[in-house]
């Protein structure tokens, strides 16, 4: 594995202890499940089903339970502002990309609400959610560019005519 794709990770689990390591960006989702590597060395696939979520963090470190997990207003960087909602009652919100073509075959990344929390990003498998939301889609392609402007009146005096 090449050092620059190695990250560190959280898995956090629905019935069982989170766990730390690291991740290989290019091949973590394996068809078994994530390939995760701890940090004693060893390597693990741990199933889709037993995960929550997949956080790459800053630090190793539990995660606050006073973490933003939803916006408090409307995000302010392009893409889909997302709901999920968890088999375990619980529900996260998120900013993902909006580009079909980068959508995971085993579930959804997407960027957490809080920049400056210890998640800088997270992957949620498809086993996990009983419900997937599009809240509102930031930053449409059809409003960039030049904002609309009112047409000039004719008689209107220019400034420097």
């Amino acid at each position: 594995m090449a050092a620059s794709t190695n990250k560190k990770a959280l898995i956090q689990r629905f019935e069982k202890e989170n766990l730390y390591g690291y991740l290989n960006l290019a091949t973590y989702l394996q068809p078994a499940g994530v390939e995760f590597l701890n940090p004693s060395g060893t390597l693990l696939v741990v199933p889709y089903a037993e995960i929550k979520t997949v956080c790459l963090v800053r630090e190793f470190e539990a995660p606050d339970p006073n973490e933003k997990r939803i916006f408090t207003t409307r995000p302010k960087n392009h893409g889909l502002w997302v709901r999920m909602a968890f088999r375990d009652n619980d529900q996260m919100e998120g900013l993902m990309a909006n580009n079909l073509l980068s959508i995971e075959a085993y579930g959804f990344s997407f960027t957490p609400p809080d920049p400056s929390s210890n998640i800088q990003r997270v992957f949620v498998p498809k086993q996990a959610v009983t419900g997937f939301q599009v809240l509102a889609v930031v930053g449409s392609p059809q409003r960039a560019g030049k904002p609309k402007t009112k047409p000039v009146p004719k008689e209107q005096m220019g400034l420097f005519e």
